[in-house]
């Protein structure tokens, strides 16, 4: 067993103790305040992990609750390792209070939400720098641990940080999964509405998931006379970038209660229940790297008078922002929306030939056994818009750790094994 390996096991209790404290934090973005820009609980969570960093010795930055970073010595920082403690609301169908972190001794789960996303990541690095530096592996290079509050709703947080923060030439998060994620197809978050006053529609929690409920109440005219018809449909989360994955509630609705009322026919017709490509809002494009592109209408609720919706895609690597943009708008404006904002990030993807990539991989395939490779995905990780950024981690293959999901989890050997993969990378680059 290696010195870090043995390092890490050695405070397993810990680092599941440090776990539980930041999931009791319920850090779903709130309304902002004085010294709060995404509400009180990330900050609050951000606060209980620099006081951690302090206690380990390293030397802390609160960038106004933005972001917080620790450096664990006195040298340039040359590597970025970038996590977030923001979660998505939990949403239903929890067997279990999704702030109190449970261990399941038959699974080996430690199940919570934040677990795998990105709270679970964020402790492992945090032990891996501590292992690094309480062992005194001499270093030539300077590492940097980052923490946002902002990464679920825009990563806004990361966007203040830098700037006033310049990165370090190599940044990875484990904010994906294993090998590693050297590239990312574009998104697109379009927000449209329409005059509506036909009833009450309320569906989706938040823009980059797969709605599971959408609750409606809506008001017909038959023989001469207002009827209300109303009632629930129920379907099945998931990541926005993974729709099959889910059952989209919201596109249920609209299947089933189009006959009710003209502009939900409307959308029925642009958002047809099952389809997950966009084909008929004039999309459908794949390419071979990172494949079909998804489209997914993730909110749609009644407010002030209008029903308002709003569409998270993620496009190919070959595709422009522009281009995907003006077809979708185009599309919506034809059926009588009006665009409220429409928002996005082109394609990501980093040279899986440089040596900051073949490094991290050759690190991987030394601590698992397996053989490391590059892939693409469809969701956007926390390194999207920093060029030469990877994701490493912290889901590993064959693992469906329930992101976004109720029941979310990180298993405590997945959660040491990220501790042990991380701190080896800062020998392997830093030293």
């Amino acid at each position: 067993m290696s010195e870090i390996k043995e390092y890490i096991y050695a405070h397993k209790q810990e680092i599941i103790d440090f776990l539980a404290e930041l999931v009791a934090v319920p850090s779903v973005q709130g309304d902002a305040g004085e010294g709060c820009p995404f509400g009180k609980e990330p900050a609050g969570a951000l606060d209980i992990m620099l006081k951690k960093c302090e206690e380990f010795g390293f030397a802390v930055e609160n960038a106004d609750n933005y972001a917080g970073s620790a450096d664990i010595n006195g040298l340039d920082p040359a590597l970025a390792v970038l996590t977030h403690l923001d979660v998505v609301p939990v949403g239903t169908g929890w067997t279990s209070d999704p702030f109190v972190l449970r261990y399941e001794p038959d699974t080996d789960k430690l199940v919570g939400r934040g677990a795998i996303d990105d709270k679970g990541p964020a402790v492992a690095a945090l032990f891996a720098a501590r292992a690094v530096k309480e062992l005194g592996i001499p270093l030539k290079k300077g590492i940097r641990l980052i923490f946002g509050t902002n990464e679920e709703n825009g990563s806004a947080d990361l966007a203040y940080y830098r700037k006033n923060h310049e990165l370090p030439p190599m940044v990875f998060t484990p904010d994906g999964e294993y090998p590693i994620i050297n590239a990312e197809k574009g998104m697109l978050r379009v927000y449209f509405s329409t005059e509506f006053n036909d009833g009450f529609i309320k569906g989706g929690e938040v823009i980059n998931a797969v709605p599971e409920m959408c609750t409606f109440d809506l008001r017909t005219n038959e023989n001469g006379g207002d009827v209300l018809t109303y009632g629930k449909h129920r379907g099945r989360a998931a990541h926005a970038s993974t729709p099959e994955k889910g059952v989209n509630a919201i596109t249920e609705f609209l299947k089933f209660q189009s006959p009710l009322n003209p502009v939900v026919e409307r959308l029925s017709e642009l958002f047809p229940h099952g389809e997950f490509n966009g084909k008929s809002c004039g999309l459908g494009f794949r390419d071979d790297i990172s494949g079909d592109m998804t489209c997914v209408l993730s909110l749609l609720n009644t407010e002030n008078g209008r029903l308002c919706g709003g569409i998270d895609i993620r496009f190919p690597l070959d595709r422009k922002k522009a281009e995907i943009s003006d077809i979708i708008c185009g599309k919506l404006r034809e059926a009588g929306f009006d665009i409220d904002s429409c928002e996005g990030v082109e394609p990501h993807c980093t040279d899986e030939n440089s040596s900051f990539v073949q490094s991290l991989l050759r690190v991987y395939e030394r601590v698992t056994g397996d053989k490391g490779r590059c892939i693409a995905i469809g969701g956007g990780t926390y390194v999207h818009e920093i060029e030469g950024g990877v994701a490493f981690g912290a889901e590993f293959p064959g693992t469906d750790n329930h992101m976004h999901c109720p029941d979310e989890f990180i298993t405590v050997e997945e959660l040491l094994k990220n501790a042990e993969i991380m701190a080896e990378a800062m020998v392997e680059l830093c030293s």
